[in-house]
């Protein structure tokens, strides 16, 4: 695949190497626009042609004017031709830029599907797909309308923040109004939803075209609200091939891209099966990999690398060329991961066969397992889940959503 296309790739987390590489190799220029932050981090530079700088106002908030500014005065010598957001927080800054510079790609009334909770559900309930109750937090009698229908424990959730972060959870009609009071101006940019207890699970995907090409299911061992506020031990398996599970996860996450007008990228979408009834319901998506390492546990399992086939389906459709996925696996895999107390830790116990890969990140431990018998996997991931917990684990408030 050869081509003279520029991409601005556009992070503001150290994320994506994976892709800056690919999409070089796919003989792109690549232009990577991230935070002044993130300056000294070991990007993929020898596959980055310029790197430009935002700075960051408060937390994870960037001037949009400044932005296009910016790039305005990039444009004046360079033609950009696709612009990419490798992070949650940068889809809408993508969709800015595209619909500033007239870049084909998706815009901000499709991107708020993939960005904003509330419209995501919205949408999703519209268009006969199941979702938990959830209630916007604009007017009082249509909270208390939903306490009285949807019994607790409620979660009050950020639209735009991404996994775990910001959620928060309420026994009773006074806990919620409570924690509802304590957002002051700031309750418009939140949702209440009625909480299910179920299996939580991801649904990796790559979409083409409208059409979803690549879809991968895995479950949760251990729900990510609980990991990230109960400072527990990340882990996820892939569901098994070829059952009921698989292919109710893989309906869901067809149903719900289609709903939302994705054309072509990766995205990452998580589901739970409620306890109660049994039924699949859909929580949130995104146009993007997933983080915490996930990727890596697909590609263990698949042979697919996420972020390079972005890269190369993204660079097919700018030419207007067909795209082919790789050959796939059909592996089982695992992955288990957890902040450590020791900020090297000593990686020699995790020593099995079946390990594919180990994390090599300050004051964080884990590791990927492979296999062809997913009993194997589980075992493995439930023995040194307490390996970790005995000899390395730390806990932080919503530590595990920023991995990446």
């Amino acid at each position: 695949m050869s081509s003279r296309l520029t991409f601005l790739c556009i992070t503001t987390y150290f994320k994506g190497n994976d892709f800056l590489r690919a999409c070089k190799e796919a003989g792109n220029t690549v232009f990577l626009l991230t935070a002044k932050k993130l300056e000294q981090k070991p990007w993929a530079r020898e596959a980055i042609d310029e790197t430009f700088y935002i700075e960051e106002q408060g937390h994870n908030n960037y001037n949009q004017d400044e932005l296009i500014r910016g790039l305005a005065y990039v444009f004046r010598t360079r033609k950009i031709d696709r612009v990419v957001a490798l992070d949650d927080f940068d889809v809408e800054k993508a969709a800015f830029v595209r619909e500033q510079f007239r870049i084909p790609g998706m815009g901000r009334t499709t991107a708020s599907y993939f960005r904003d909770k509330l419209a995501m559900r919205i949408k999703a309930a519209a268009s006969g797909i199941r979702v938990p109750a959830f209630s916007s937090l604009f007017n009082d009698a249509q909270i208390n309308e939903f306490i009285e229908k949807h019994p607790g424990p409620w979660m009050v959730k950020p639209r735009s923040e991404a996994s775990a972060a910001g959620i928060t959870k309420s026994h009773s009609a006074g806990e919620l109004w409570d924690t509802i009071h304590a957002l002051g101006d700031k309750r418009h940019e939140y949702l209440v939803e009625q909480y299910k207890p179920g299996n939580v699970y991801h649904v990796d995907c790559l979409s083409v075209g409208g059409k979803v090409v690549f879809n991968w299911s895995s479950i949760y061992l251990a729900p990510p609200f609980d990991v990230a506020h109960g400072g527990g031990i990340f882990r996820s398996a892939t569901v098994p091939f070829g059952s009921p599970e698989q292919h109710a996860l893989e309906t869901i996450s067809v149903d719900v891209l289609k709903a939302f007008g994705l054309q072509y990228s990766a995205s990452h979408t998580e589901v739970i099966r409620s306890h109660d009834d049994g039924h699949y319901y859909f929580l949130e998506t995104s146009c993007r990999v997933g983080g915490a390492h996930l990727a890596d546990m697909v590609e263990a399992s698949s042979g697919l690398n996420l972020w390079k086939e972005w890269a190369l389906l993204e660079t097919a459709e700018a030419l207007g060329i067909p795209y082919s996925l790789p050959p796939l696996r059909r592996d089982y895999a695992g992955i288990v991961v957890s902040l450590s107390r020791h900020e090297w830790p000593d990686m020699t116990p995790f020593n099995a066969p079946e390990v594919v890969w180990k994390m090599h990140e300050s004051f964080h431990v884990g590791c990927i397992v492979q296999s062809a018998d997913r009993n194997r996997v589980l075992e493995l991931l439930d023995q040194y889940a307490e390996v970790i917990r005995l000899d390395y684990h730390a806990s932080a408030p919503n530590s595990i959503d920023r991995i990446s």
